[in-house]
């Protein structure tokens, strides 16, 4: 029954979504309409992921959970790059990375914690992440320092380096951490998920979630630039809180329904993860894919984006080392988020 119910709201969002974007010409109520259509529509991918993860075991479960979990931002910022608003695309980067590890994990060890005093997860999962996200910052502050330096097809060509060294490094990583020490990285517990569909309707349901989520970002790219003019909000803000809140619905649920379940080892995986999957492999490849587009984007961020990612770094690394976290935790990490929020929406 709830089930039934849960369908039914994500077909009418996606019905009132799609009558404002074709039979409307309020640009502003189509943005509405479908940023609420993609929230339930990553409910739905989410759901779709976690039931082709229970058949194809933990280690490739938790890669598709990454993966599928970030298909809105790649989607969302696939067709911002096609629409040349490279700025919101960077931001929305920033937004999804520093999301993930301040607003997701923050919100999962807040509410896990009012539950359970201490949770504890894999000590050198936490150390491996944080050298992964040192990385992603040296990779994004190094075009930044030379940028005044270079002249733009030297900037374009060191961004295309940087991408593709990242990619090979998160390659890698997911070799690394699933193959040669999946056993070395695994959770303290071990857990049993239940699937709700059969194995071939899980992947289907998969396949389909992801084309609706397509589907309906190309309609709220359609009408950011007019929300961003209208509200008087900077591209900056729409892209690394609103665009970067919208999609990360999926990561949102499913991470705070583990972690109070218990499960703050998989709840860190998906959050932390999400962030590793964002700058090291959907970043770089859409440095890569606006060269197909014929309309190239370089790697170059702003000091203030560069200055969030850092920050959110710093807290996530300073919180996640000793492989235990409480209620208070979650609190400072969502401290963090909101006097960033505030910064970017006055920047």
């Amino acid at each position: 029954m709830k089930l039934r119910l849960f369908f039914t709201v994500v077909g009418l969002s996606f019905l009132l979504a799609a009558f404002a974007h074709y039979f409307t010409e309020n640009e502003m109520f189509q943005f509405i309409t479908a940023s609420i259509s993609v929230v339930f529509l990553a409910a739905w991918l989410g759901k779709s992921t976690e039931n082709v993860a229970h058949y194809a075991g933990d280690r490739i479960g938790g890669f598709l959970n990454a993966t599928f979990g970030n298909a809105a931002e790649l989607i969302i910022a696939f067709f911002l790059v096609k629409e040349g608003l490279f700025e919101m695309v960077k931001a929305s980067i920033t937004g999804a990375i520093i999301g993930n590890m301040l607003l997701v994990l923050g919100l999962s060890v807040l509410m896990g914690g009012l539950k359970f005093k201490e949770q504890k997860f894999n000590r050198q999962l936490a150390g491996h992440n944080a050298s992964l996200m040192t990385l992603a910052i040296v990779a994004l502050f190094i075009p930044a320092v030379f940028m005044r330096e270079l002249p733009p097809v030297k900037i374009e060509t060191l961004s295309i380096v940087i991408a593709v060294l990242l990619i090979i490094a998160y390659v890698l990583w997911l070799i690394f951490s699933m193959i040669t020490h999946s056993d070395f990285l695994s959770d303290i517990e071990e857990h049993e998920s239940e699937a709700v569909w059969s194995k071939g309707i899980s992947i289907l349901m998969l396949a389909t979630s992801t084309v609706f989520v397509a589907i309906v970002s190309e309609w709220l790219v359609h009408g950011v630039q007019h929300v961003s003019q209208s509200m008087g909000w900077s591209e900056l803000f729409v892209g690394a809180f609103v665009i970067a809140i919208i999609g990360n619905a999926a990561e949102h649920s499913a991470a705070l329904l583990l972690a109070m379940k218990g499960r703050i080892g998989a709840a860190v995986e998906i959050a932390i993860g999400s962030s590793l999957q964002i700058a090291l492999f959907v970043a770089p490849t859409l440095v890569l894919v606006s060269l197909l587009l014929g309309k190239p984007m370089d790697i170059v961020f702003t000091p203030y984006e560069l200055a969030a990612i850092g920050v959110a770094t710093f807290i996530t690394i300073s919180i996640t080392k000793d492989g235990a976290t409480n209620w208070f935790e979650g609190v400072l990490l969502l401290t963090v988020y909101i006097i960033l929020g505030t910064a970017f929406f006055f920047a």
